[in-house]
């Protein structure tokens, strides 16, 4: 007879089977516009905004745009329709796609024909690939990134939506997406794996703990932010230091300054003085839940990734001290009290909120949560276009008579309902081009205010 080999295993050795097959990722560059491509989980916006707010700040120099491109409920074949109208119009450096979560399907493994179906599935996900593969080798003005899906969470103790082995499905179909990447040699990033592994580990010490909502398939801002972790590590910038500051107090000297300038150093008795410019702003960790019915916020990402070891490290150290405390002071404003020992150690600055480059890069993150509150006025918009006019010959009209279908199936709908008060202004193109208006200006201020400026730093020993 032949052993059941329990899914947790299954899972674990998919993961390690395929973590090391990866290249490290050509990071964006000035000038890019990357175009993120995917489901309903891409629609939230939370990942792609996670990682061009990593880039707005650490490389604020450098402008790229990054395009919110998915619509939620799309499969494969949806895509496949949608790109020339979609994806295409935003002249895209970068197309980024994912899928996999939809295209597995769902209530299918709950029949008694599971396993035939879910190869059906499978079966038709590869067809309407293959017919995206193409459209995407003809538009060669892009590099293509290849994303496995964020994980069907089947594995947290949790009663609903439970549909058993959909996560092999999407695994398969992960599978068909590397080897396409491969063979065209396009770039791949791995969310499944890694995330699976995560919420197993995770799930030993606490079996409700889960990446996802209750539903077991949408991420909330801890999942999106472990997906922008992981897609910025296989651009290979992690280690890559907001600054890296080393004074030898004794030697009256700067051993190190990385990714930043220090000046006019001044070591008097106890007392240090110097100036600083960053080349980077520091990363803002939000700790508000901003996805509707899941409380998980971003900043519980933190105990779980090493976010601020590879991405967040704003490094002071100062060696050669006497023993005691040492208060430290920027721009005049006392920061906090170490002692000469965790100085020596060296702290990390970018773990403070209240210095002047968090709060320069809190208006940076907030202004980027604008921008993309506007550009997902604008998806709603789409997605009522690609997802319920296109389907009574209505797409694109947006006469009355579209109106009023909407209004009319809202009621039996929430899907549509859940869009009708967006759509009665986003019909009209002066509305659209209002918001993009407002996008543009937002980005502009962005990129205007996210410039690090030169601060005096103190180290005086406390009394």
């Amino acid at each position: 007879m032949k052993k059941r080999v329990p899914l947790t295993f299954l899972l674990l050795g998919f993961y390690y089977a395929g973590f090391s097959q990866y290249q490290p990722l050509e990071p964006f560059h000035e000038g890019d516009r990357i175009a993120f491509v995917g489901n309903s989980i891409t629609e939230a916006g939370y990942y792609e905004s996670y990682i061009w707010l990593y880039y707005m700040l650490h490389f604020p120099g450098e402008r790229i745009t990054v395009f919110n491109v998915g619509i939620g409920g799309d499969r494969v074949k949806n895509m496949v329709d949608r790109f020339d109208a979609d994806v295409l119009p935003k002249k895209p450096t970068v197309i980024c796609l994912t899928f996999g979560m939809n295209d597995s399907g769902y209530y299918e493994f709950l029949w008694a024909n599971a396993d035939s179906a879910a190869k059906e599935r499978i079966k038709e996900s590869y067809h309407y690939f293959e017919i995206l593969q193409a459209k995407l080798k003809a538009y060669s003005g892009a590099r293509k990134i290849m994303i496995t899906s964020s994980p069907y969470d089947e594995t947290v103790k949790n009663p609903k939506n439970y549909f058993p082995k959909k996560s092999v499905a999407m695994l398969e179909i992960a599978e068909f997406q590397e080897q396409a990447a491969r063979e065209n040699h396009w770039g791949t990033v791995d969310f499944f794996r890694p995330m699976t592994a995560i919420a197993l580990e995770q799930q030993k010490k606490d079996s409700t703990f889960t990446l996802t909502g209750t539903d077991r398939i949408h991420p909330g801002n801890a999942g999106h932010f472990v997906m922008a972790y992981l897609f910025l590590k296989a651009q290979g910038l992690a280690a890559k230091p907001v600054a890296d500051i080393d004074i030898n107090a004794r030697a009256k000297k700067v051993d190190k300054a990385e990714n930043c300038h220090i000046s006019d150093l001044s070591v008097t008795g106890e007392d240090i003085q110097f100036r600083y410019l960053a080349s980077s702003l520091p990363y803002p960790v939000d700790t508000v839940s901003r996805l509707w019915e899941n409380p998980h916020r971003q900043s519980e990402a933190i105990s779980i990734i090493p976010f601020y070891e590879a991405f967040n490290r704003e490094l002071l150290k100062i060696t050669g001290l006497d023993e005691g405390n040492y208060q430290i002071k920027i721009d005049g404003k006392e920061i906090g009290q170490w002692s000469g020992i965790q100085l020596a150690e060296g702290i990390n600055l970018a773990a403070l909120k209240n210095t002047p480059e968090y709060e320069q890069a809190m208006s940076v993150m907030l202004l980027n949560e604008e921008r993309m509150g506007l550009e997902a006025k604008l998806r709603a918009y789409y997605w009522l276009q690609f997802d319920y006019l296109n389907t009574i010959g209505l797409q694109f009209k947006d006469t009355q008579a579209a109106m009023d279908s909407v209004n009319a199936k809202a009621g039996k709908d929430w899907a549509v309902a859940s869009k009708r008060d967006n759509y009665r202004m986003a019909r009209y193109p002066a509305v659209r081009k209002g918001w993009q208006k407002e996008m543009d200006v937002l980005v502009d201020e962005i990129y205007t205010v996210n410039k690090p400026t030169e601060h005096i730093i103190e180290i005086q020993k406390s009394n």
